[in-house]
């Protein structure tokens, strides 16, 4: 007999937290009246959609239907697009929140660590736009004709993965979202932001909390130089300053001293100038560690481009935080198993060969092993003995 039980999606499947997925589904009585369509049975079809790039019910229902001998191993009673649509409408996308952050508590036991030049945890703060159609999701409202969502992101830069994700409307300001979640930062790490971030107030929080900051200087910020802070200057260094707030109110909400070193970037030729609170790393280290941000920006361009989080399923809220959720859960189960399996390739690699071979079957070990060559030919003798069985 035909077997699906070991299809590469089976595999992937069993690296979730399944045991605390349930709790969560009882917690927010997510199967409570349900025939059909369990919990379960959404996330399956949602990651289906997310690892084959579907862009709407119909695919779904359509490209799960011809593999219907993989439901019963997979654990999923129903494929029909209107059930689809009134679990994503009904069902608390909080259980798919949940279900992230239990991911990441696992996945963080095993990720690597990038290496730099000094020990402190370090993170990127910054947020991408989602834009929306006003007309079609009219709960977004970001202008008198657009719409938006915003998706602010904790990242940490040593495992490149994020840690805290707010999903707000796209009225909400940057700053706003950072001051009103504590962010789960241990003493002595380093945060990087942009100039997004000015917030005195934030910052006096952030330098009682043992906390370092780097961000870059507005051109109208008042700033006294107080004195220097290393009179010998690295290569590229045009200064390293101890300075405070020459404007009266920042000043009493900031009276503390900063630090502003100024930059100059030999690839473009221009002059960057920071503020940081840390006057224990080299100047730099600080120039360096504010060129870190970049990799915030690296993952936003990913998820957009390989992760269904533009285009969407449903036109309710909870639709689309479920969605976006359940994108966010499929990017952390790629990076564990990439991780966990030590695949050297990049993980957009390891995402397109998951697309072309995620209803195979195929053990997951021998796959990170194929090429493009090879996933082909053994996509098409899956095919003739598909074709042979029926």
């Amino acid at each position: 007999m035909y077997q699906y039980s070991n299809t590469i999606f089976n595999q992937l499947l069993n690296f979730l937290p399944k045991d605390n997925f349930s709790q969560f589904v009882g917690q927010h009585h997510g199967d409570k009246y349900v025939k059909r369509v369990t919990t379960w049975n959404q996330l399956i079809l949602l990651l289906y959609a997310q690892s084959t790039g579907k862009d709407s019910l119909r695919e779904i229902e359509t490209g799960f239907k011809a593999h219907d001998g993989s439901w019963y191993h997979l654990g999923v009673n129903s494929v029909a697009k209107s059930s689809l649509a009134d679990a994503n409408r009904r069902r608390s996308y909080q259980i798919f929140e949940k279900l992230f952050y239990s991911l990441l508590k696992q996945c963080q036991e095993v990720l690597p660590e990038r290496e730099f030049n000094f020990k402190n945890p370090l993170y990127s703060f910054d947020s991408t736009t989602i834009k929306l159609c006003l007309s079609i999701f009219d709960w977004a409202k970001y202008s008198k004709t657009k719409g938006a969502l915003k998706l602010h992101t904790l990242f940490n830069n040593r495992t490149t993965v994020p840690e805290l994700l707010i999903l707000s409307d796209g009225k909400t300001g940057d700053i706003t979202a950072a001051k009103e979640k504590k962010l789960p930062l241990e003493k002595g790490s380093i945060i990087v932001f942009d100039r997004a971030y000015i917030d005195y107030e934030w910052w006096a929080k952030l330098n009682n909390d043992g906390i370092f900051f780097v961000s870059r200087v507005k051109s109208n910020q008042n700033i006294f130089v107080v004195g220097q802070h290393k009179t010998k200057l690295e290569k590229n260094i045009l200064a390293d300053e101890a300075v405070i707030f020459g404007d009266y109110k920042a000043m009493d909400v900031y009276p503390e001293k900063l630090r502003r070193v100024k930059y100059f970037d030999e690839e473009n030729g221009k002059v960057y100038v920071y503020l940081t609170n840390n006057f224990e790393l080299t100047a730099g280290q600080i120039a360096r560690i504010y060129k870190e941000r970049w990799q915030i920006e690296l993952f936003f361009k990913w998820i957009k481009q390989n992760l269904k989080i533009k285009t969407f399923l449903g036109t309710s809220k909870n639709a689309v935080m479920t969605q976006i959720w359940v994108a966010m859960v499929y990017y952390l189960l790629l990076a564990y198993i990439k991780f966990q399996t030590k695949f050297k390739k990049s993980l957009l690699e390891f995402t397109r060969m998951i697309r072309e071979t995620l209803m195979i079957r195929r053990s997951l070990v021998d796959l990170l092993s194929l090429n493009v060559r090879t996933i082909y030919r053994i996509k098409t003798q899956e095919k003739l003995h598909q074709l042979c069985f029926w």
